[in-house]
């Protein structure tokens, strides 16, 4: 069975990125050296998941630096050719989150990270995010665009665990209640 996963930072008022999309606050807090769990996290994923925004945000930071296969899920780039220098690397779909996850399922998939605010909540709504790892970098951006949005039922959540790290990252891990 297929299953997303969730590995995000948000501000501590709970923003991925800024009202204009820039993560660049997110990158001055980048401790050099500090060990967050992303490579451990991404040793066991076999896709990434992201909608275009996301994309956009990341393929505007210089050289690509995912190493597994990523599906941006967008109405909008479905039609058009991956850049050259992604190809193999990036798959553009206009797929719904639950035709996309039954696809990958199909492809022999079974842990999908999950990436990007609509699209968390998006597979959230669905039911399609197993567990999450938020880290709250000690940063107040006041506006922005929020990690979750409104849902039509509640969420439950089981902590599983917090750890903080000398920067003054806090890192939070839940599972989803189906």
């Amino acid at each position: 069975m297929i299953t997303g996963h969730v590995f995000i930072a948000t501000s501590l008022d709970g923003f991925i990125a800024r009202e204009n999309g820039e993560i660049d606050w997110l990158l001055q807090h980048d401790q050099a050296g500090e060990d967050h769990g992303y490579d451990t996290f991404i040793r066991d994923i076999d896709v990434i998941v992201m909608g275009r925004g996301t994309f956009e945000a990341v393929r505007g930071l210089g050289d690509w630096f995912y190493n597994r296969p990523v599906l941006v899920l967008s109405s909008t780039l479905a039609n058009q050719a991956v850049p050259a220098e992604l190809d193999g690397k990036v798959r553009f779909t206009g797929k719904s989150p639950s035709e996309a996850m039954a696809m990958l399922e199909a492809e022999g998939c079974r842990r999908v990270y999950v990436d990007g605010g609509r699209v968390i909540q998006s597979f959230l709504r669905l039911g399609m995010v197993s567990d999450m790892v938020i880290t709250r970098v000690p940063l107040l951006l006041g506006t922005g665009r929020p990690l979750f949005g409104g849902v039509q039922r509640d969420i439950a959540l089981t902590h599983t665990g917090t750890r903080s790290f000398p920067s003054g990252l806090v890192q939070s891990s839940y599972t989803v209640m189906q």
